[in-house]
């Protein structure tokens, strides 16, 4: 990372998602000096995917920065939000696997990415099991809180778990 690059890199670091004509043109000057920067790639990754909607051009920009940098730790966890959103869902699977595996990767957050995608299969089973292990590597209170909540949601979802409403009484008339 050269520090012309990487001025321009923070700079539209900083501008994301607030102003994105500022964030894309100071983004198109960091790809300029050095075109294979997987995090310059991944931010232009997430402007088409979060902003834009567009998952197909987002994931062809985060195939290239995973391509450049296999081991970025920003990288996986947007890329799995893109295919997880774009119901690409295999791919997302084998993705998180590897993700799981790379050396100082926030492993709660993809398996928090992981639950997710078992919630989208109606696994829910699989999901719980997943933000139970998320839990080992949560290390702050407001991601325990987050995790139990997250929990209780899917709980609720679940067939057979949801609680019945109690019957309206009916009011006797006379």
């Amino acid at each position: 990372m050269t520090l012309t690059k990487s001025k321009y890199y923070f700079e539209a670091l900083d501008n994301y998602p607030y102003s994105l004509p500022d964030c894309l043109e100071a983004l198109n000057y960091a790809l300029s000096y050095d075109p294979e920067d997987a995090d310059s790639l991944c931010l232009m990754g997430r402007i088409y995917s979060e902003m834009l909607i567009d998952y197909e051009k987002a994931k062809l920009y985060f195939e290239e920065a995973m391509q450049c940098d296999v081991t970025n730790l920003n990288t996986p966890k947007y890329y799995i939000k893109c295919l997880l959103n774009n119901e690409d869902l295999e791919q997302a699977e084998k993705l998180i696997e590897y993700s799981l595996k790379i050396k100082g990767i926030d492993k709660c957050r993809i398996l928090i990415q992981k639950s997710y995608l078992f919630e989208i299969k109606l696994d829910y089973k699989t999901a719980l099991e997943n933000l139970k292990e998320a839990k080992v590597f949560a290390y702050d209170q407001e991601m325990l809180d987050f995790l139990k909540n997250k929990e209780k949601f899917i709980k609720e979802k679940m067939p057979g778990k949801r609680k019945k409403k109690p019957a309206k009484k009916k009011k006797e008339t006379k």
